[in-house]
């Protein structure tokens, strides 16, 4: 999340206000890529922002599941070449003030609107509110602000970031096992055993594709990772 631009609605997943806020999709974009251009493969940035989060941004508390999620993708250009996509999907804490006070902000006119809705179907007026709301009425608004709720005071909150290897040949397994291993160096308190930059710059440089029908051992973070090449 670039917490610059703050909380905008995703505007190709549509219109989903009338969910609670940790169950709308917020619009991602591409924090980072590297190398910056490659010649015979130009970055598509817009296309992989919406095939590595096509739901856009999604929050999570501490109650929530947050386990890591895989997915791949294709980019079929005119001239009929083909990308490769892989992606691991995880939660991060959200270390911005400015973001979770939105999200509380969001929390705050949603309970609003679900208080006028129930006291609506009760025919009360708000000032008797809370006379006027009949037992079920009560139970279910209550139910739902328990339900996907967050309060700044007592909930941490997590945002969903990708991960992407972009290939020219479909080495599935190969590059989900990178990525998870990947993923568990930055999440893991102990440092990997050397610095992050140098196993993506060793994939993206010094790992040479195999010959077609053949197999190739390279390492991974933790450990070494078989790639295989269809004849």
């Amino acid at each position: 999340i670039d917490a610059e631009s703050g909380l905008e609605p995703d505007e190709l997943a549509g219109e989903n206000f009338d969910q609670s806020p940790l169950r709308r999709t917020f619009k991602s974009k591409v924090l980072a890529h590297y190398p910056q251009n490659i010649e015979w493969n130009p970055f598509d940035q817009d296309a992989v922002n919406m095939l590595c989060m096509p739901k856009g941004l999604s929050f999570r508390t501490q109650a929530d599941n947050r386990d890591p999620q895989l997915h791949s993708f294709i980019i079929t250009r005119e001239d009929g070449s083909r990308t490769y996509g892989f992606v691991l999907t995880f939660y991060e804490e959200v270390t911005s003030k400015q973001i979770c006070t939105a999200m509380q902000t969001l929390y705050q006119m949603h309970n609003a609107e679900q208080y006028s809705s129930v006291c609506a179907s009760s025919s009360c007026s708000m000032d008797s509110l809370a006379s006027s709301i009949d037992e079920g009425d009560a139970t279910s608004l209550a139910k739902l602000q328990r339900y996907n709720s967050y309060d700044i005071s007592r909930d941490t909150l997590y945002v969903s970031k990708s991960i992407c290897l972009i290939t020219p040949l479909p080495f599935m397994q190969a590059c989900k096992k990178f990525l998870i291993q990947l993923y568990k160096a930055v999440t893991s308190q102990q440092p990997p055993p050397l610095p992050l930059e140098s196993y993506i710059h060793n994939i993206l440089y010094e790992v040479p594709l195999p010959p077609p029908g053949r197999s190739l051992k390279f390492y991974g973070v933790y450990e070494p990772i078989i790639c295989q090449r269809p004849g």
